[in-house]
């Protein structure tokens, strides 16, 4: 799970809005901000299962996809 602290220290002479954007970034790669949007609002357990199982069943059409285009 990603930790819930980022630190972004600007550099000398660095403008406020690059270091900003360098924490987006950093916040996007950690996962904090989907992590914390998935926390938004409260989601039934039978949804969270239906919603994985309906990514599990994408994931699975589009590999085996992907298998037939590699075989021709």
């Amino acid at each position: 799970m990603a930790s819930t602290t980022c630190e972004v220290k600007l550099r000398r002479g660095e403008p406020v809005e690059k270091g900003l954007r360098r924490l987006k970034k950093l916040l996007d790669r950690e996962g904090i901000l989907k992590n914390m949007r998935g926390r938004k609002h409260y989601e039934k357990p039978g949804d969270k299962r239906r919603l994985k199982q309906a990514a599990a069943r994408t994931r699975a059409a589009r590999d085996a996809r992907e298998a037939r285009n590699n075989n021709h």
